[in-house]
């Protein structure tokens, strides 16, 4: 099973390295990050030695990035007639969506190592905390995973890049900002948990701060664990129908 998962990740990853969606949507990914924090946040003129600011932009960015990363993983298939090939190969759904997961998944890992430049280029500056920055990339990672597996689930209903593109970002970005709204219409207690539960970036608060909860970490690896389920299904509704 290993050794399958491997191939199909290697066989994604190639596909990705040569296609320029990868190069742009990671110069993107880059100068969002980067002009968020030195720009829009002002990051010297605030005085302090917390990349707070720098990490609450992941979520953001991630609306416009991770449906780049896997709108094409499902959507391209099935548009090329290459769905069906892989159908008949010795794969099960299972492997065939953790392949494609992985592989997205290391893209995106790529584009999170790139990013680390700018707190190294900062630490000279003041007294950073290592732990509260390892803890806020761990975050940013685990959320990353989520919005992937939710990405290739979209990909997977898709009928072309376009509608996997612009479906999965449409729900990242209510995902995303949900809490905000929720703040916004002052809703009660009770309404406001409910909805905040199902807030990416909600949970990705914690991690923000420095603080590993293990609410948070659960949710987004059980985030994970079901829309990979759910492609698994999709995958299994296409190939018999």
């Amino acid at each position: 099973m290993i050794q399958k998962i491997i191939t199909l990740c290697k066989k994604e990853l190639l596909t990705s390295f040569y296609s320029p969606v990868f190069y742009g949507t990671g110069a993107l990914f880059l100068f969002f990050l980067s002009f968020w924090l030195y720009y829009l946040q002002a990051f010297f003129a605030m005085d302090t030695t917390s990349l707070r600011a720098f990490f609450s932009a992941f979520p953001i960015v991630y609306i416009l990035v991770i449906p780049a990363i896997t709108m094409k993983s499902w959507a391209e298939e099935k548009k090329l007639g290459t769905v069906e090939i892989l159908f008949t190969m010795p794969f099960s759904e299972w492997e065939l969506c953790l392949g494609k997961f992985i592989s997205s998944f290391i893209v995106l890992l790529v584009y999170i190592f790139l990013t680390l430049p700018v707190p190294l280029s900062l630490l000279p500056l003041g007294r950073f905390d290592f732990g509260v920055i390892a803890t806020e990339y761990a975050g940013s990672i685990l959320l990353g995973a989520a919005a992937i597996s939710f990405g290739l689930f979209f990909s997977a209903v898709s009928k072309n890049q376009a509608a996997a593109f612009l479906g999965s970002a449409l729900m990242f970005l209510v995902l995303m900002l949900i809490d905000r709204l929720v703040m916004a219409f002052n809703l009660p207690p009770g309404l406001s948990s409910f909805l905040n539960y199902f807030s990416l970036s909600f949970h990705f608060e914690s991690f923000s701060r420095g603080i590993l909860d293990s609410r948070d970490m659960a949710f987004f690896l059980l985030t994970v664990f079901l829309f990979l389920f759910l492609s698994t299904r999709q995958l299994i509704f296409r190939k018999w129908n």
